[in-house]
């Protein structure tokens, strides 16, 4: 179980490395692909939705097919669609290039929390992905500073080609430490029509769609943030390249410590208590961040206290609603990790380029969307109030 779960955090890891690795690079990326601040976010965006749109087809193959080979298929793919992102020769192929990165290498964070729902369940399995989700957690801390030396000893191409070698390493520990924990006799069988069905199912679970829009919810918080941070800290508040990814490393490491944290407190408080302390706090902070910026009274220490305050709330929620749904649907674990990373990315992907719209000098429409997230990841609970039966 420990090599197991060590592949499935070292294969899951790349997404968040792929996700946070180039923003210290936004900035640079504008002059040199010719666009604009929303147009750099727009590869962002292409990356979530092939990422959302990845899950939710890899993730029933899996309850197909199993889940070995499909992991092992998209971590080849997502391999030489990494390394391409480093020669795109334009934004535009740039954009298809990260569609294409998100699409294959969702398999890993998919099917990564299908196997754990395989082998275990209830308290454990908010446990291990609590774990899981932790670990991933200090790519956000690794991936700004690696990103940032990188950016600054070369340029934003190289940090696709350390990518596409984080890659080639998750997939080569996928080959030997991660087995089948799909036995034939609990295969579903019956092609796109079943995959449908399953879909169809799992969406007709009223107390899984709350915790799963809850989810994603809370995430498009975070993507909020990720969107328009280097503008933020760059532009705004006039740090270095340096000192913008030493900036998302602190955001980072409290987000860490956060995971390791509610994680500990799962098994002595309700899932649901921790739930709903989360989005209080995440959502004050997010709209006392929204108050500074419309009234012009950024400052470094009260943006970065008010993010490690968003980022405790972020990781309470996340975790939670990510176990209560999944224990909504117990026979269909594929399908429902595809449907709530679906809607992670998907959300996301909405908010990611939003929070450009006001331009490169402004933070009102990046801390504007943390609060709507926040807002809305509370109304989504109200579905989760009449239990629906679990499927299967």
């Amino acid at each position: 179980m420990p090599l197991m779960t060590a592949a499935l955090v070292l294969l899951a890891f790349v997404m968040p490395l792929a996700t946070d690795m180039y923003l210290p690079a936004f900035p640079q990326m504008t002059g040199d692909l010719h666009t604009d601040a929303s147009g750099v976010q727009l590869t962002l965006t292409a990356f979530l939705v092939g990422m959302g749109l990845g899950q939710l087809i890899l993730g029933p193959l899996s309850d197909r097919f199993g889940r070995r080979t499909p992991i092992l298929t998209g971590g080849i793919a997502c391999v030489i669609a990494t390394a391409f992102c480093a020669l795109a020769p334009s934004l535009a192929w740039l954009v298809v290039l990260r569609f294409l990165q998100g699409f294959s290498g969702a398999a890993g964070v998919v099917i990564g929390r299908a196997v754990i729902s395989d082998v275990a369940k209830g308290d454990k399995a908010a446990k291990l992905l609590g774990v899981l989700m932790t670990l991933m957690g200090i790519a956000p801390v690794i991936a700004p500073v690696v990103g940032g030396a990188v950016i600054e000893a070369g340029d934003w191409r190289g940090v696709f080609w350390v990518l596409s070698a984080a890659s080639l390493l998750a997939l080569v520990a996928a080959a030997f430490a991660i087995p089948e924990s799909l036995p034939p006799e609990r295969r579903h069988r019956g092609g796109i029509a079943a995959t449908a069905r399953a879909v169809r199912d799992v969406l007709g679970n009223r107390a899984y769609v709350g915790y799963t829009f809850c989810f994603g919810m809370s995430l498009a918080v975070l993507f909020c943030y990720l969107g328009g941070a280097s503008f933020l800290f760059q532009n705004l508040l006039g740090l270095s390249v340096g000192q913008t990814s030493a900036a998302f490393a602190s955001v980072g490491i409290v987000s860490v410590l956060a995971g390791i944290a509610v994680t500990k407190l799962v098994g002595r408080f309700k899932p649901t208590s921790l739930l709903r302390t989360g989005l209080g706090l995440m959502t004050a902070s997010s709209a006392a961040l929204c108050t500074l910026s419309l009234t012009g009274r950024l400052n470094i220490v009260a943006v970065l206290v008010l993010l490690y305050a968003a980022f405790v709330g972020i990781s309470m929620v996340s975790i939670n609603t990510a176990a209560l749904a999944l224990e909504r649907v117990p026979e269909a674990a594929g399908t429902g990790s595809a449907v709530l990373g679906t809607a992670q990315s998907l959300l996301s992907a909405v908010a990611a380029p939003l929070v450009g719209i006001g331009g490169e000098h402004t933070a009102v429409p990046m801390f504007t969307g943390m609060t709507a997230s926040a807002l809305l990841a509370i109304a989504a609970l109200r579905l989760t109030r009449t239990a629906a039966p679990t499927v299967g």
